[in-house]
C-alpha cells in the first residue's frame, strides 16, 4: 500500500474528510457491491438518538455547520434542526436523501461531527444552566488533541460558555481569549504578589487582573495580600486548589470571601477551576462568581447518534427496531412540548393552545446550502433562550436534587 509524506500530527486533512476518505471500510465495500449491481436507488435516512447519556434529559444540537461543509457538493437533500436546538430521544435531528451510492461513504464522518460537537455543547449548556448569571469559561483544550481544540471550544461557546482560553479558538468565535496567569508564572517569579504586579505592569490594561492564589501559600492569606497590593485594580482571585489540599472546598471559599469583605475588598470576585462540573457548580454557587471548566466539557460524553435508512425509492422501509418512513418534528412555540409525526401529516394545536413549528428545515438541496448558517454568537443566544425554558431539576443526579 502506498503511503504519502509523513505527517507531523495524526489527523485527517480537510480534503480527506470532504472526499469521504474518513469512512468505515464496510461502506466502501457496500458502494463497490451496489455499483457492480447497477443499484442507483434513492433512499432517505434519518439521524437520531435512542437515549441520552445517563441522567441527561435533553441535548443541544451542534455540528450542523461542519455537516453542511461535509455534504456540500454531494448530490443530497438535507433537512436539519437549527444548530443550538434542544432535542430529546427519538427526535430526528437530520434527514439525508439521495442516491445511496453517492453519499454512503460520508456516514462515518457525518456522525462523528454531530456526536462529539453535540456532546460538548450539551455539557457546556448544563454547566451554564447550573451557573446562572455567573461566568463559565472553557479551559479544556489541554485535555484533547490540539488539532480539535478550536472545535471543542467553539462548541463549548455555542453551548453557553462565556468565553474560551485558547487564542486560535477565540478567533473562530470572533472573541478575545480569556485567562488569568498560570502557576508557572508564580513559580518563576517566586511570589504570588510579585507575579501579579509583573502582570499588572506588562499586560494590556484592558485585560482584567485576576490573581491565582493557591500556588505557594494558604488561599486566605494570599487573597488578602493580592487585594491589599492591587486594591481597586484587582478584579478577582482564582482558586485552583489541588484536590489533595481542598478538604471542604466550599468552606475555604466562604473563608476567603469573609476575609476579603472584612477588609473592604468586596469588589474582588472569586473564580474557581479544577475538577469543576455542573454538580460542583451548583454546590459552590452561593459564594463563587465564575468558573473555569476544563475536562468536564472537553471530555463530554459523545452522543450515540445513529443514521438509519427509513425509505427506499419513496417506500417506507427500515430495519428492525426502527420506525420506517419519513418524519417531521414539531415543537410548540408556547410550551415547547415536542411531537414526532409522519412527514406530511399536519399537527393540530398543542394541548396548551399554542401553535407548533417544524424543526427539520432545509439545509442542503442537491448539495447546495440553502439556509443561512448563523455565527457562533447567534447560536449561543439561541441556546441561552432554550435554557431559560428548562428547570434546574433537569440537571438532576440520582440521589440528590439539582436545586440545592
Amino acid at each position: 500500500m502506498a503511503h504519502g509524506p509523513k505527517r507531523l500530527f495524526h489527523v485527517a486533512s480537510d480534503a480527506e474528510i470532504t472526499q469521504g476518505e474518513v469512512s468505515d471500510v464496510y461502506f466502501e465495500r457496500t458502494v463497490q457491491i451496489l455499483k457492480a449491481r447497477g443499484d442507483r436507488q434513492r433512499v432517505k435516512a434519518e439521524i437520531y438518538l435512542k437515549s441520552l447519556p445517563a441522567e441527561w434529559q435533553w441535548g443541544v444540537l451542534a455540528g450542523i455547520e461542519e455537516a453542511a461543509a461535509l455534504l456540500g457538493g454531494v448530490p443530497v437533500d438535507v433537512l436539519a434542526m437549527p444548530e443550538g436546538t434542544r432535542f430529546g430521544p427519538y427526535e430526528p435531528v437530520m434527514t439525508v436523501e439521495g442516491t445511496y451510492v453517492d453519499w454512503a461513504r460520508y456516514e462515518t464522518a457525518l456522525l462523528g461531527l454531530l456526536c462529539q460537537a453535540s456532546g460538548i455543547a450539551t455539557k457546556a449548556a448544563r454547566c451554564k444552566k447550573a451557573a446562572g448569571e455567573r461566568q463559565v469559561i472553557s479551559f479544556g483544550a489541554r485535555r484533547m488533541h490540539p488539532a480539535i481544540a478550536p472545535m471543542i471550544e467553539r462548541n463549548a461557546f455555542v453551548g453557553g460558555c462565556d468565553g474560551v482560553a485558547v487564542t486560535k479558538s477565540a478567533e473562530l468565535i470572533d472573541a478575545d481569549p480569556m485567562g488569568t496567569i498560570p502557576h508557572a508564572l508564580v513559580l518563576m517569579v517566586g511570589d504570588t504578589v510579585e507575579a501579579l504586579k509583573a502582570f499588572n505592569e506588562v499586560v494590556d490594561p484592558k485585560v482584567r487582573r485576576v490573581a491565582l492564589i493557591d500556588t505557594l501559600q494558604d488561599e486566605k492569606f494570599e487573597a488578602i495580600r493580592v487585594a491589599d497590593a492591587l486594591g481597586q485594580d484587582l478584579y478577582a482571585v482564582r482558586l485552583d486548589t489541588p484536590s489533595s489540599r481542598r478538604g471542604d472546598f466550599l468552606r475555604i471559599l466562604q473563608e476567603v470571601r469573609w476575609e476579603l469583605d472584612l477588609r473592604g475588598h468586596g469588589h474582588v470576585k472569586i473564580l474557581v477551576s479544577g475538577g469543576i462540573d455542573e454538580y460542583e457548580i451548583l454546590r459552590l454557587n452561593e459564594v463563587v462568581d465564575g468558573y473555569g471548566v476544563g475536562t468536564a466539557i472537553a471530555n463530554a460524553p459523545v452522543f450515540n447518534f445513529a443514521l438509519d435508512i427509513v425509505e427506499i425509492e419513496g417506500r417506507p422501509f427500515a430495519k428492525r427496531g426502527k420506525w420506517s418512513g419519513a418524519k417531521q418534528v414539531y415543537r410548540c412555540r408556547a410550551c415547547a412540548t415536542t411531537v414526532v409525526l409522519p412527514a406530511g401529516k399536519t399537527p393540530g394545536a398543542c394541548e396548551c393552545g399554542g401553535g407548533r413549528e417544524a424543526l427539520l428545515r432545509p439545509l442542503l438541496a442537491a448539495g447546495r446550502v440553502v439556509r443561512d448558517l448563523p455565527p457562533p454568537r447567534t447560536i449561543r443566544e439561541h441556546v441561552l433562550a432554550e435554557l431559560a425554558r428548562v428547570s434546574l431539576d433537569t440537571l438532576h443526579r440520582s440521589g440528590q436534587r439539582a436545586d440545592f
